[in-house]
């Protein structure tokens, strides 16, 4: 097992900077997502771990050893990609070997160790084929199968499911967790796919614009967000964010369709030291529940039913509220019809303030 740390990394391709300043650690041993829009950054960030680029300036570490200048196999990593890159004109069994031939093994030990990992991988009866005659899933085992009959250190994956049909993916990045667990492996796993990265890691990196956004275990990222981006990309469907006027007049209150929510403790310290007129209001679909009363209890807000989504084991359904399309998670038996009032009611624990300008949580603002 093997820790991976990155000090103060950039790496620019001419005028683009692709990855900016970053500092991270991730821990021997767990699951890592790093996780972001096309064009954010995780990639890049991938490759570089792996060796692959070179950063502009900074230090990659493992362990304490540092490996920056070194090449990608003088790094002990498996690498998995998403379209598999497999040789076609190989066999299963010689996909497989294909890094301790190059490693110049003995051949009873390759034997040994590849039909090992097959094994693991369910996919031991499949050696004697070649890559087109597999599936999609087939063939993303045999790209795993690969990577681990080295025994890496560092197992890095980029978006290798996202080339896989729902379901099987879903049963794959089962296996994938799994297969992790048990072999206490470091692995580090690129995607776009936030629902992926909910699932399967100890800890998630939420990479835009080369910068890391957040970083921490996947329930605090899901439900204490640093700022408006990591609020609306994470979650299905994403947090709802919308303007609100500020009274600051006696004590800092935000001024909502049907009264005001006067937050408590630090979060009102910090919304009067913000200053500022308006304020960014969050909350999560699932949080929100609907009435058709005002009732008395969280933060309450008049609006019009906008449309209704049965999903099956949910109802999404959208409200207007003074001219934002809010979502709210609703049960099954929910019968909502469009053009309904309604009031949405939302516990105070469960909202949050975000800086207009910054768009920074003002629940992590010192």
């Amino acid at each position: 097992m093997v820790s991976v740390q990155l000090i103060k990394v950039t790496k620019k391709f001419g005028n683009v900077i692709a990855v900016n300043n970053v500092d991270l650690e991730i821990p021997d041993g767990k699951f890592t997502a790093i996780l972001g829009p096309s064009g954010g950054g995780k990639t890049t960030l991938l490759y570089l771990i792996a060796g692959i680029y070179k950063p502009t300036k900074g230090r990659i570490l493992f362990d304490g050893r540092d490996v920056t200048h070194l090449k990608p196999n003088e790094r002990n990593i498996g690498l998995v990609f998403q379209n598999y890159a497999l040789y076609p004109h190989m066999k299963v069994y010689d996909n497989i070997s294909f890094p301790l031939r190059l490693a110049r093994k003995p051949k009873s030990y390759i034997d040994k160790k590849v039909k090992e990992v097959a094994r693991m991988l369910q996919i031991h009866h499949l050696l004697d084929r070649y890559p087109g005659q597999l599936s999609g899933g087939q063939q993303q085992r045999v790209a795993l199968a690969r990577a681990l009959v080295k025994e890496p250190s560092v197992l890095l994956m980029d978006e290798p499911l996202s080339n896989l049909d729902a379901m099987l993916r879903l049963r794959i990045r089962s296996e994938l967790k799994r297969l992790q667990r048990d072999l206490g492996i470091t692995a580090i796993y690129v995607t776009h796919d936030q629902s992926e990265a909910l699932a399967m890691a100890d800890k998630i990196v939420v990479i835009n614009n080369g910068v890391i956004q957040q970083e921490g275990p996947p329930n605090e990222v899901y439900r204490k967000p640093r700022n408006v981006f990591v609020a609306t990309f994470i979650g299905s469907p994403p947090a709802n964010v919308f303007p609100a006027k500020v009274d600051l007049t006696e004590e800092p209150c935000v001024i909502l369709s049907s009264g005001k929510f006067c937050p408590r403790g630090i979060l009102a310290e910090r919304l009067r030291r913000l200053g500022k007129d308006t304020v960014l209001v969050g909350f999560r679909p699932e949080d929100a529940m609907l009435r058709d009363k005002p009732g008395h209890n969280g933060i309450v807000m008049e609006g019009e039913v906008y449309t209704v989504e049965p999903l099956g084991r949910e109802v999404i359904v959208t409200v207007r509220v003074d001219g934002s399309l809010l979502k709210v998670l609703a049960p099954p038996s929910t019968a909502e019809r469009v053009g309904k009032t309604v009031y949405l009611s939302i516990p105070r624990d469960k909202v949050m303030l975000f800086d207009p300008d910054t768009e920074e949580n003002l629940a992590f603002i010192d």
